[in-house]
């Protein structure tokens, strides 16, 4: 059995915290650090001598206090706010790049605020200029996700038990 999955982890109070690889959360279980509340029906993970139940869902053994960092500012991410659509034209191609709507020549920093996702068409026909200037118009105005709403929406399975937990009801 592939431990190629993903598991949902709960705090200890039942409020998402993220979602891991079930390699990740059958560690966190050995150690005793999490308990499975979900398992996935039809998948066990084998040993030569044993089988485990493969986890969809975990919840964390001790209360973890959360500060209020948010989601961590990367390309992976940015692109996946923008569901890989081109901020620009809405094209949804493979080759995505990351462009700062105020260019770093300008003084634009690197921030949620001032990237977007965009199409290589897009980014060199932009250039170093603002959209307004460029007469290119973003689909959507750029914004810090809530650590939430992010699970929520990048939840890499369709499990439908994921869905109480998340508040997808």
């Amino acid at each position: 059995m592939s431990l190629g999955g993903h598991v949902l982890v709960l705090n200890q109070n039942y409020e998402p915290m993220t979602i891991c690889h079930v390699k990740k959360a059958i560690i966190l279980i050995f150690l005793g650090k999490a308990e499975i509340i979900e398992v996935m029906e039809g998948k066990a993970i084998r040993s030569i001598s044993q089988s485990f139940p493969y986890p969809s869902i975990v919840r964390l053994s001790d209360f973890v206090h959360r500060r209020q960092r948010g989601i961590m500012l990367s390309r992976k991410n940015i692109l996946k706010r923008d569901a890989f659509q081109c901020q620009y034209c809405g094209t949804k191609s493979r080759a995505m790049t990351v462009d700062h709507i105020i260019p770093k020549v300008r003084g634009g920093k690197d921030s949620w605020e001032n990237l977007v996702t965009a199409c290589i068409q897009c980014n060199n026909k932009k250039g170093d200029q603002t959209p307004e200037e460029a007469a290119m118009p973003l689909l959507s105005k750029p914004r810090k996700p809530h650590h939430l709403s992010f699970i929520q929406s990048h939840a890499y399975t369709t499990d439908v038990r994921w869905k109480p937990y998340l508040f997808m009801a």
